[in-house]
């Protein structure tokens, strides 16, 4: 059976108890050193997928004498540790949903929407890109990522959040996927403004996108395990944007979505992963 990748971790990462763990639990393996990360093999990809879940929960090789509740918690935890612009990125956003009540305080969204506005009645007035920026308000082309309208807005960005988002940490580490998702952000928001003009838009969806993307072609170059996506995902995601696109939501009086945002996202997102992915196959 071929060795498969079950973990690539920097060099600073002791997986010294760890690898102590996978011979008590009689798991073949090995490490090696490839372009500055240690990388753990074993015989399979089945088995890869045990001991990446293995260790998750355990990266310490603490499994021994731990109770089923205390060891899920601990993992989580460990998790949380382990991807601190995930776990950063995803509390910013909870804090802003909480600050905005989901949407609903306008005197704290107009501070963060891409342009400011104000409401007059029955009509709201937005300003221009020029003037935000010319008043030196750089800051909204970032912050209407933070921004989520109702609970399931809120709850599907930070699930796919979480799960993207982890995967490029450990793969490109902490700072690549603050660099990636700053990036995503910009060209989300621009996108929907050019496209759409002044108006009132928000949420993760764009960076999602760019994330889905950049995971996509950087694994059609550079195949790896932690850019491999759960079956059906870009199937899902794509054709979710498509259904989107066709105005749909719009018409039933749902939602309106930042259908330019997530294109804009997407597409930035598979330059990234295009560029990334060729540089690791060449480094490879």
């Amino acid at each position: 059976m071929n060795p498969v990748v079950a973990l690539r971790l920097p060099l600073h990462v002791d997986l010294g108890a760890f690898l102590a763990l996978l011979q008590r639990l009689q798991v073949p393996h090995r490490v090696t050193e490839e372009a500055g990360e240690q990388v753990l093999w074993v015989p399979g990809e089945p088995l890869a997928e045990q001991v990446r879940e293995l260790y998750a929960r355990y990266p310490r090789g603490d499994a021994g004498g731990q109770v089923p509740g205390a060891a899920a918690s601990a993992g989580f935890v460990q998790s949380l540790k382990g991807s601190p612009i995930t776990t950063a990125m995803l509390g910013l956003t909870l804090l802003v949903a909480a600050l905005t009540l989901l949407g609903e305080n306008f005197a704290v969204i107009h501070w963060l929407s891409f342009v400011d506005f104000r409401i007059q009645g029955d009509y709201v007035y937005f300003s221009y890109l020029g003037e935000t920026l010319a008043n030196g308000q750089w800051w909204r082309l970032l912050t209407p990522m933070l921004i989520h309208f109702g609970l399931l807005h809120l709850a599907m960005n930070a699930l796919w959040y979480w799960v993207l988002g982890r995967r490029i940490e450990a793969r490109q580490g902490p700072w690549m996927l603050l660099g990636l998702t700053l990036v995503f952000g910009l060209a989300a928001n621009f996108a929907q403004y050019f496209y759409a003009g002044p108006s009132l838009f928000g949420g993760l969806s764009g960076v999602l996108y760019g994330l889905l993307g950049h995971c996509w072609l950087f694994q059609r170059l550079a195949p790896n395990a932690e850019y491999r996506l759960p079956p059906g995902l870009l199937v899902l995601m794509l054709g979710w944007l498509l259904l989107c696109m066709t105005g749909i939501f719009e018409l039933l009086r749902f939602a309106a979505i930042a259908n330019a945002a997530h294109v804009g996202g997407l597409v930035v997102g598979c330059v990234t992963g295009l560029l990334g992915g060729a540089l690791a196959r060449q480094r490879r």
